[in-house]
């Protein structure tokens, strides 16, 4: 029986889209522009209702195209404004020149964004090819494992854009979580906005007296001691994360970090992933224990910062990793989070498991416990030296012949 955890909370039948946007009403930011994409066009017309409704007050403003949208709300936080969008797949794709501004000018912009696969071809499923596109943007990156924590990242979300002065975004995969109902903790709006707190700028430009140039030209002299800069706030948002998980936990009792350890602390054989395949994963691993076999799980919540130390010091006593990633990369070597946790243990001087990289679900192909069980067998081959590992990309469920 799922219960309460926070003791002023309700239980409710939600989908993904439905709890982020319950979350947004809860904020009440004060600008919200959209532009509307499947899975994510829920959110915002679910939202414009609560507007329309006088729910709540803020200002919605549907804009002609998905880089209008962010070119809006980058322009409302700029003016002092706490301001929120949301899409997905094209819709971000669109947005990419505007993304890269929010993330320059520091603005703590909080999008909601549903994983859909990047056209062409045209394909309206979950995956995370989108924001993988965007990981390298300069905004802060958090994935939900399903509707709970969508709802529970969007009301933290919000406070870490605000203290690291960094933009952010929260996902979840599309129609897998976006359109699927779970029972979900919802909290009362009062105390979700005593956690939010008054949002107060250190600086805006409509303030008369003290005004300042914001995104004027920056040619060789300063440029790259402001990229620089950029960097080093997305190397120090890691403090604002863990601080903001820390008082999440302490008033409604839910703990998050950058990753999430599932029996791995003795496992010997592990899979690292993103997003609602975790919890597939899981199953997967309850199973197989049973059976004496030591598998485990790391799951990544953060995904931007990349927790490079912590990630390599907890994956370190394995004996073989398998990275699943549902985005390709089609001129690198490996997929992109296989590329980043190669990289965490290389820079750490970890060279004893064995590492394979396994692309799965593009275009919301499914993914279910016999393709993982597979993956888990191939990793216990790997660790006894039964089987080599593959130093190319394994694909997995796709019909190559």
């Amino acid at each position: 029986m799922i219960k309460t955890i926070y003791s002023k909370g309700k239980l409710a039948a939600k989908t993904g889209n439905e709890v982020m946007a319950e979350a947004m009403r809860q904020i009440e930011p004060d600008v919200v522009a959209a532009y509307p994409i499947t899975p994510a066009t829920e959110i915002v017309q679910i939202f414009s209702q609560f507007v329309a409704d006088g729910k709540v007050k803020t200002e919605f403003i549907a804009v002609e195209s998905e880089h209008s949208a962010m070119s809006a709300t980058l322009a409302a936080s700029a003016a002092g404004a706490r301001a929120m969008t949301g899409t997905s797949s094209q819709g971000l794709a669109l947005m990419w020149e505007m993304l890269n501004i929010a993330a320059g000018l520091r603005l703590p912009v909080v999008m909601a964004e549903v994983n859909r696969a990047i056209s062409a071809p045209i394909n309206i499923h979950g995956d995370q090819s989108d924001t993988m596109g965007a990981r390298d943007s300069g905004w802060i990156q958090i994935y939900s494992e399903n509707s709970q924590e969508a709802y529970d990242n969007m009301i933290q979300a919000v406070r870490i854009a605000e203290k690291a002065q960094l933009p952010a975004l929260v996902t979840t995969d599309g129609f897998i979580i976006s359109h699927c109902m779970e029972v979900v903790e919802m909290y009362p709006d009062a105390d979700v906005k005593d956690f939010i707190g008054q949002y107060k700028p250190a600086r805006t430009l409509l303030d008369v007296d003290r005004p300042y140039t914001l995104g004027s030209i920056d040619l060789q002299d300063y440029y790259f001691e402001h990229r620089y800069q950029l960097a080093e706030g997305m190397r120090q948002s890691k403090k604002a994360i863990a601080e903001v998980a820390a008082d999440f936990a302490a008033k409604f009792g839910r703990k998050y970090d950058f990753f999430e350890k599932y029996k791995l602390n003795d496992a010997e054989i592990a899979i690292v992933v993103i997003g609602s395949t975790a919890g597939t994963a899981k199953v997967v691993v309850d199973s197989l224990r049973e059976k004496g076999i030591k598998a485990g799980l790391l799951k990544i919540r953060v995904y931007r910062p990349f927790n490079v130390e912590e990630i390599a010091k907890d994956l370190a006593h394995l004996k073989a990793i398998a990275v699943m990633d549902r985005a390709d990369s089609c001129s690198g070597a490996f997929a992109p989070v296989y590329s980043d946790v190669a990289s965490a243990l290389f820079s750490a001087g970890v060279t004893s498991p064995k590492l394979v990289n396994y692309v799965y679900g593009l275009g919301g192909r499914e993914i279910n416990t016999t393709h993982i069980a597979q993956i888990y067998d191939d990793l216990s081959q790997i660790a006894s030296g039964a089987k080599k590992p593959s130093n190319t990309v394994e694909y997995v469920n796709v019909r190559i012949k």
